[in-house]
């Protein structure tokens, strides 16, 4: 290793270390804040506070690691800029690439590193944090009994509206359900207008004293008859006194780990052999589904008809080869049938749909693994060479950019893993989704910081489509002064431009200020100023334009604004605003096609009209255009605009 690689490379490290601990600690506390309810009130040793955030810190390197990168990158070689160590290399002939070539061997070696701790010490992260939790939510349950929900105390699951009290142990509108013996159904509900927590502190028995309720409790009886008629037995109470043993619930073992197979909790290898067995189940359910719907039409039973057909190729109405009663028992099986599978697919609908999301979760989790890894090297090249564009080191626009990159990256993130988990969005792209969107941001950034260029230079970026679209230069020469002068003066400079030493576009600019008055082409005629009428109808084909392009852009706005809420709100999951909002926006969308199409006759007519087709707008880069609406309207407008100038400068005679 060359004496400058080694300087940047330690360089880099150190940023990079003390940037990774920061960031870890205030996500760690951020961690706290969040599960502190959890372990709050429950007398836990030090060991197992300790085991909580043990595990959890490992689930916080997806977070920590890429921001930790950009950061450090953005403030490595912004500092290099600042200080003219990059200026200092280039005069000795090192460019950017050479110098980010070594940190780039570590980049990628991290990212390698990256995978194989997501696949192994992540997942194993995950199965002792969850499990975990949940045996630190069997101690004490009294302490977390959280008022409008059900509260799972045992076999018991208690709901209050409210609790109040010096220790609040008063509860009002109590709702108790308790489970019969199989530990799954809810046998028993009690019910109290207001209730009380007697227990002493420290015990092991919940006492729970209720007033004025009712106890419903199921029956069920041997009798297959008297099971249909749902028996139960109802009593009202005064005072209703209940004992929840709490003492094998808070004999619990930290170290149980009664779920091993959550998707979050399996490597590559598990993954692959879930998600296997997984399609191979939603499959057969498939089929099975369509097998059972096949049976219930009744289409595999044959019936024969009860008339002779002499003709073999008989083409009449199929119900025409039964009687009467037939075909009206045939249609009322019909519909019964039919109205039956509706209710089956509508039912079973909901069950294929988690079926089909519970296997994106995992093709998801799958895909992650890898996606991490590519997106740390893919942050290193756009904080690199960003760093060397802004030229300024330290935490202060450093800190704020990458902010602003990370968190843009990371809600791309959120968005589509969200989408995807919903089947709204593909699983295997989602987790990659972000990556790819910041590749080209990295790529187009290590293109300019290499060729030593600005961070933005609109006019190299806006030239090539300017170019495209045949659109000239906009005259740098302010014609304000022209709104002082007369009619006559205005008329005087259309017809002697080059003798008061003007340029030629000033005569445009005239005549524009005179339309502005109210004088058109018949009377700038009789004011001796001779024009063509052909310039007229130019100027009326460019007014339709604007007027139809304007309300093109109007609907594309809306029509994009709507579709962006209708994502959020299907990803919120509010399908009465979901719907709506699909629907205005593709309504939107619809009339913002109409209407562009109307733009780009008046675009064809217009150059038809001054006889300039050569300067027609490519029909291909129009099509393109379509979606970057906003784009096209300022370009496509800039050149009629300069074309339209042309036309009036050639009417002048």
């Amino acid at each position: 290793m060359k004496i400058l690689d080694r300087y940047i490379l330690t360089t880099y490290l150190k940023t990079f270390l003390s940037v990774f601990v920061i960031l870890m600690l205030i996500f760690v506390l951020q961690t706290i804040w969040l599960y502190i309810k959890e372990l709050a009130g429950k007398d836990l040793d030090v060991i197992v506070v300790v085991k909580f955030l043990l595990y959890f810190m490992p689930k916080l390197i997806p977070l920590v690691l890429p921001l930790t990168i950009l950061l450090a990158s953005i403030m490595v070689f912004g500092n290099f800029a600042e200080n003219y160590e990059f200026a200092a290399m280039k005069s000795t002939g090192i460019s950017l690439q050479r110098a980010m070539s070594g940190l780039s061997v570590f980049i990628v070696g991290l990212g390698i590193l990256t995978f194989f701790f997501s696949n192994n010490v992540i997942p194993w992260a995950e199965l002792n944090s969850y499990n975990l939790r949940r045996n630190i939510a069997k101690i004490k349950p009294a302490m977390l009994l959280a008022e409008g929900q059900f509260n799972a105390v045992g076999t018991y699951n208690i709901k209050f509206a409210d609790k109040y009290g010096d220790r609040n142990q008063f509860l009002k509108d109590v709702t108790i359900h308790v489970k019969g013996s199989d530990g799954r159904t809810n046998a028993t509900v009690i019910k109290s207008k207001t209730g009380e927590l007697a227990s002493e502190k420290d015990s092991n028995v919940l006492k729970l004293i209720l007033n004025d309720g009712h106890d419903y409790s199921d029956v069920s009886p041997k009798d297959r008859k008297a099971k249909n008629r749902k028996p139960f037995v109802k009593s009202t109470f005064e005072t209703k006194i209940i004992n929840i043993d709490l003492s094998k619930l808070n004999n619990v073992d930290f170290d149980e780990q009664s779920q091993t197979d959550k998707y979050n909790m399996l490597n590559v290898s598990g993954l692959n052999k879930t998600i296997d067995s997984l399609v191979v189940k939603y499959n057969n359910e498939h089929e099975t589904f369509s097998k059972n719907l096949l049976l219930r039409s009744g289409l595999n039973k044959k019936p024969l008809p009860n008339k002779t057909v002499i003709d073999s190729s008989y083409t009449g109405p199929v119900l025409e080869l039964f009687n009467t009663k037939m075909k009206i028992n045939m249609v009322d099986l019909a519909l019964k049938s039919m109205i039956s599978s509706k209710q089956l697919i509508i039912s079973k609908d909901t069950t294929m749909k988690n079926s089909k999301a519970w296997l994106n979760r995992h093709v998801i989790s799958l895909q992650e693994k890898f996606a991490l890894g590519f997106a740390c090297v893919i942050l290193f090249f756009v904080g690199a060479p960003l760093g060397a564009l802004i030229r300024k080191g330290g935490l202060g626009l450093p800190m704020v950019i990458a902010i602003l990159l990370f968190l843009t990256y990371h809600f791309i993130g959120i968005f589509a893993t969200n989408s995807a988990k919903n089947g709204g969005f593909n699983p295997i792209l989602a987790p990659w989704f972000s990556t790819l969107v910041m590749f080209p941001l990295g790529f187009f950034l290590t293109k300019r910081a290499t060729a030593d260029r600005g961070l933005f230079e609109f006019g190299n970026v806006l030239e090539p489509l300017k170019k495209a679209l045949k659109i000239k230069e906009k005259n740098s020469i302010d014609y304000k002064f022209l709104s002082d002068y007369e009619n006559e003066e205005l008329v005087d400079v259309i017809n002697n431009y080059d003798t008061l030493g003007h340029q030629e576009d000033i005569r445009y600019h005239a005549i524009e200020i005179l339309n502005s008055r109210g004088l058109f082409t018949d009377e700038l005629r009789k004011s001796g100023l001779i024009i063509s009428k052909n310039y007229n109808t130019s100027k009326a084909i460019k007014k339709n334009y604007n007027e139809h392009s304007k309300f093109a852009i109007v609907l594309y706005t809306i029509g994009i604004i709507l579709l962006v809420l209708f994502f959020v709100f299907k990803n919120n999951k509010l399908p009465s605003l979901t719907i709506p909002s699909i629907q205005l926006s593709m309504v939107a969308l619809v009339l913002f096609i109409i209407y562009y199409i109307k733009s780009i006759i008046n675009t064809f007519q217009f150059y038809n009209h001054i006889n300039k087709n050569q300067k027609k707008p490519n029909v291909f880069l129009l099509i393109i255009g379509l979606p970057f609406y906003f784009i096209t309207y300022l370009f496509l407008n800039e050149k009629m605009k300069g074309d339209l100038k042309a036309n009036c400068l050639e009417s002048l005679k």
